[in-house]
């Protein structure tokens, strides 16, 4: 059950991802090696486009096909990406199991078990895979139990006003 260096990021409010992009540019600045792999956010990666200028110390990746998000998807669709995102996670554990970085952000993993895509064992096996000296930052809107004694912190991002846009 190792712990060190593993954060989540979850909560209602909007922000979840961009805090951990702001921890990233925090890394690459020092040179360090990043790696983001996003679920459920589908495959158009306009809003992230600034980060390609950051490429090879920030890698982002999505492995979803289609372009929606996955909560706009018919049921149909959803199975089909189902296999993509488990392409997804087993390039996360590959990532986990080399040390290919220095940080890895798992954006919205806490959103596949959510969606119940994966279980949390799913989670916690890939945790525990981790090489020690990587960081590891697992995003999503809820934060189950079971995994507090697999992480390091825990950080909830609510919103407290919201003017619509």
């Amino acid at each position: 059950m190792s712990s060190n260096h593993v954060q989540v990021y979850c909560g209602d409010g909007r922000g979840k991802s961009n805090a951990a992009i702001g921890l990233c540019i925090k890394y690459a600045s020092m040179g360090k090696d990043v790696i983001i792999v996003q679920f459920l956010k589908g495959s158009n990666m306009d809003e992230l486009e600034c980060l390609k200028r950051l490429e090879p110390e920030i890698r982002v990746f999505r492995f979803e096909s289609n372009a929606c998000m996955y909560s706009e998807l018919s049921k149909e669709e959803q199975m089909e990406e189902d296999s993509n995102i488990r392409n997804g996670l087993n390039y996360v554990k590959k990532v986990l199991v080399t040390g290919e970085c220095d940080l890895l952000v798992v954006d919205e993993i806490l959103g596949l078990v959510d969606n119940h895509i994966i279980e949390m064992q799913d989670v916690i096996r890939l945790i525990e895979a981790k090489d020690d000296d990587m960081e590891l930052i697992l995003t999503g809107r809820n934060m189950p139990m079971e995994l507090t004694s697999y992480v390091s912190d825990v950080f909830e991002i609510k919103t407290l006003k919201m003017t619509e846009e």
